[in-house]
Order: structure tokens, then C-alpha cells, then sequence
């Protein structure tokens, strides 16, 4: 059977790129550990504000964890909770976020923080503040009339 030149230089490219997507997803899932979140953390969504830690949003200093840092933030219908926090720069922060409406994102411009919250569950993300500034907190999921107004902000300060 005779297969065409342009024919086969396609097959390679189509074989060629096939490999290095499968290389790039297998090196970003073994070796970086980028995984999709497992949802194994719930939430009664009614009683957040009676459940430890988001019965006290906002910054807190853990000790013999991985992390330096707990930034618990608890998102409600066009606000979070806290409004506004200050992190030390170069502290590992983990960030605990949940709802207790309706889905809401939580994004932080700036830098790789992008999580989804669903009522009844939360969502987490490790990450050091490198660099000091300010760094706005939006809802990029649409959550009813006043989702343009919900914002929060991370100020990240000198120790």
C-alpha cells in the first residue's frame, strides 16, 4: 500500500503531538502533583458558622503542619468573609474556602488561585506569597444580581 508524502508527514505530526500532550499531562500528574481535587472535605452548608475553622475566618498561625498558615475564607451571597487580610510575605499559606449558599469562585488575581466552592464541601489550596502587594479576591462564577460587587482582597506584607 503506498501512503502519500503528505499523508505521512501528518501521521508524524498527529503521533508527534500526541506524545508530547501525553508527556506534558503525565509530568504535570506524577511529577508536579497536579491532581483535580478529591471533594473528600465536607460541610453541613447550614451550620458553617458553627463549624470549626469557618466559625473564625481569616488568618491563622498553625504549628507542626506543612504549612505556616490557615487562610479560611467563608463565602455568602455578594461577600467574603474576611474582607480584607494580611499575609507576611514568604509564609506558606493553605486556604480553606467554602459557601453556604450557592457556588461561587474564588480567584486570586495575580497569582495561580483559582478554586470552585459548592455548598457542602471544601475547597483548598497550598501556595507561598512571594511577593508583597495587594492582591484582589473575585467570584468567577456567576452567583445572582449582586456578583460584581463580591470581592475580598489579600495584602501581603513585610514581616
Amino acid at each position: 500500500m503506498h501512503i502519500h508524502k503528505f499523508e505521512k508527514i501528518w501521521l508524524i505530526f498527529g503521533v508527534a503531538t500526541l506524545l508530547v500532550f501525553l508527556s506534558v499531562v503525565g509530568v504535570s500528574a506524577f511529577y508536579l502533583g497536579n491532581q483535580p481535587p478529591s471533594c473528600l472535605a465536607t460541610i453541613n452548608p447550614e451550620k458553617v458558622d458553627t463549624t470549626a475553622p469557618f466559625d473564625q475566618p481569616g488568618l491563622k498561625k498553625v504549628e507542626g503542619k506543612e504549612w505556616d498558615y490557615e487562610l479560611v475564607f467563608v463565602a455568602s451571597a455578594f461577600r467574603y468573609n474576611p474582607g480584607e487580610v494580611e499575609v507576611p510575605i514568604g509564609a506558606k499559606v493553605k486556604v480553606l474556602a467554602t459557601t453556604k449558599d450557592v457556588v461561587h469562585g474564588f480567584s486570586v488575581a495575580g497569582t495561580n488561585i483559582n478554586m470552585m466552592l459548592e455548598p457542602g464541601y471544601i475547597s483548598e489550596f497550598t501556595t507561598t506569597f512571594d511577593k508583597t502587594g495587594e492582591f484582589l479576591i473575585l467570584c468567577n462564577e456567576y452567583c445572582g444580581a449582586g456578583h460584581h460587587m463580591m470581592t475580598s482582597k489579600i495584602k501581603v506584607v513585610e514581616k
